[in-house]
């Protein structure tokens, strides 16, 4: 007899590990959705992305699978929108070249469902939170630069520091309005200190899987997905450690259950499947 109870043990617990190996790949799955596929949790984002009939000019891109609604992507291409009272022409009139560039901009923060990697908590009156050092492809932030380089602005940082004693950002007392090529002296400068951080610039270029683009072509698919892939695997491996991409703080969702730990639960399930001379009548037999 106890022979056969250490047997009947022996493949239970057999019988266990079998399942809960199976069970891995959905946990690894599992573990993916606070970085692949998600909308932070600002002002405008959607809670989770999904389709959208038609989004708006410059934000269309994303139609398919879009953090944004229709009219979120029509304000965006407003000149001064409800979304944030913002007012692009704080120092005269924006050239159309260069505000493309704030518009695909703007698309890019409110529709993207693949930023998930650089998505940061933050404590704000109108966000909670909000993307950091996300890897700009080159092409992206030199072109931006070079269309804007005779463009007029008073701020270095847009995101803080504005005069909205009419409820519009204008520029600080005693501020003077210069080219963008004296506030931002090299192209990496717009990128990276224009929204405090959100953009870095990589080296990589478009089509290399290692950086965000701004803006593409729908018809060849969105090559973001393949680049916040890449970057989650770099902060599961290694969190931390990877200079572009700091840990959120609540670290949910990082690791992949324990597989001994999926084990406790399907005991009594595998010595349910046990054969009656195993001892799985009884089992059985006490439901």
């Amino acid at each position: 007899p106890g022979m056969a109870v250490a047997q009947a043990v022996a493949q239970a617990v057999a019988l266990a590990v079998a399942l809960a190996v199976a069970l891995l790949p959905l946990a690894a799955e599992a573990g993916k959705e606070p970085l692949l596929n998600v909308c932070m949790d600002a002002k405008h984002h959607k809670s989770e992305p999904g389709p959208e009939g038609k989004l708006y000019e410059q934000c269309s891109p994303w139609k398919d699978n879009a953090c944004c609604t229709a009219n979120t992507s029509l304000e965006a291409h407003k000149d001064q929108s409800y979304l944030y009272n913002f007012n692009w022409n704080h120092c005269g009139v924006m050239p159309p070249k260069c505000k493309r560039h704030f518009i695909q901009d703007t698309c890019l923060y409110e529709c993207s469902p693949n930023l998930g990697p650089w998505i940061q908590q933050v404590d704000s009156s109108w966000r909670r939170e909000r993307i950091l050092h996300v890897p700009l492809c080159r092409e992206d932030c030199e072109e931006w630069w070079q269309d804007c380089k005779d463009a007029l602005t008073c701020k270095e940082n847009w995101h803080k520091g504005w005069n909205w004693a009419t409820g519009t950002n204008r520029c600080p007392w005693g501020s003077e309005c210069r080219p963008f090529h004296q506030v931002f002296p090299r192209p990496q400068d717009l990128c990276e200190k224009i929204w405090s951080g959100s953009f870095r610039l990589s080296p990589e270029r478009r089509g290399s899987g290692r950086c965000i683009q701004m803006w593409f072509d729908p018809a060849r698919g969105n090559p973001n997905v393949a680049v916040a892939r890449y970057y989650a695997g770099i902060k599961r491996s290694s969190p931390g450690q990877e200079g572009t991409l700091a840990p959120q703080s609540d670290g949910t969702g990082r690791a992949l259950p324990c597989p001994a730990l999926l084990l406790l639960p399907l005991l009594p399930l595998a010595l349910l499947l046990l054969p009656p001379e195993l001892g799985g009548s009884r089992a059985w037999g006490s439901l």
